[in-house]
């Protein structure tokens, strides 16, 4: 692993009427299903934090320290949810198995990432709250981690305390890396950096791990269970994406992060360099491609489309 982002190359492009008017530089690598480098773009041996796509070694790491959770309960744990109902009423549930209230919660108060749920708590005299921001299945998680391993629910969500001691082991063992960085996440948790290569390895292994281990059972909720992981409206890409293609893992991060995997196809970690997370889709759709995925949902989001005047007059387009 380099010791830092050295940044990308053209890997998007929005086309305004035929004109070129933006292009967004990034990273990209696939691995085939050995876990060998089958093509790449960009610095992929950096290291970037992943934000989100963080999240499904994190949950092995709370399973491995004693959670019991599987199903939709594993799969909120590992989201960034939209705030629907369903969400918010699961991870309440979960909430209330610790005995504690919101304020136990790292994460700050939010309001949904779904449109509709925004607008309909809204309507109803609602606000931000712990249990609508996206990461709260996962503080949730940590919550009831500490609680069965024993270990102190205050400051949970310090680097130095045992359970994310284990998230950092964890980590390390599927990327192949030791961390170059630790941050802050959006949620208040503790980031990792690693690199694109890393990051693409861990989620091969998670979808490859044997039947019934923590990794396999991680992968196996949020295939199942994939509307928990992000949500059911259009900007649903994660749920979409695993919906739609058989076996896919993949979890996308903030700040222009995605990675997934296939069980005997490969896997594909991307950073765009601005964090535009318009450019994701395009360049992940171009990549599993390379490594012959086909399902109607890739031709969904191949493009996202530009407007003007109220009707569609170009596109955001992959250009690797």
């Amino acid at each position: 692993m380099g010791e830092s982002y050295d940044g990308g190359v053209p890997l998007v492009e929005a086309v305004r009427s035929g004109f070129v008017e933006s292009v967004h530089r990034g990273s990209v690598v696939l691995l085939d299903p050995t876990g060998a480098v089958r093509a790449e773009a960009g610095d992929v041996r950096g290291p970037v934090f992943p934000r989100s796509s963080n999240k499904p070694l994190q949950a092995v790491a709370m399973l491995r320290a004693g959670l019991p959770l599987t199903g939709a309960d594993l799969a909120v744990a590992c989201a960034s949810h939209h705030g629907e109902d369903r969400h918010v009423d699961r991870v309440g549930a979960l909430l209330r198995r610790t005995g504690l209230d919101s304020s136990a919660l790292r994460c700050p108060p939010d309001l949904p990432i779904s449109g509709a749920a925004r607008d309909a708590l809204l309507r109803a005299g609602g606000g931000p709250s712990r249990l609508h921001m996206n990461c709260s299945g996962k503080h949730v998680g940590m919550l009831l981690s500490c609680q069965l391993a024993g270990w102190p629910v205050a400051g949970y969500w310090h680097p130095e305390h045992p359970l994310q001691q284990r998230i950092t082991a964890t980590v390390e063992e599927f990327t192949g890396e030791p961390p170059a960085a630790v941050g802050v996440d959006g949620c208040g948790a503790p980031l990792l950096a690693v690199s694109l290569v890393g990051l693409a390895r861990a989620y091969l292994r998670l979808v490859t791990a044997e039947p019934g281990s923590p990794a396999r059972t991680v992968a196996d909720a949020m295939r199942g269970y994939p509307e928990m992981v992000a949500g059911t409206g259009p900007e649903a890409y994660d749920t979409r994406l695993m919906a739609g293609v058989p076996g896919l893992l993949g979890k996308s991060g903030a700040e222009g992060v995605v990675a997934v995997a296939v069980p005997g196809v490969g896997a594909v970690a991307v950073k765009i360099d601005d964090g535009a997370s318009r450019g994701l889709m395009p360049v992940l759709v171009s990549a599993l491609r390379r490594l012959s995925v086909e399902a109607p949902v890739l031709d969904e989001l191949a493009e996202s489309p530009l407007h003007g005047g109220g009707e569609i007059v170009g596109a955001v387009r992959a250009r690797w």
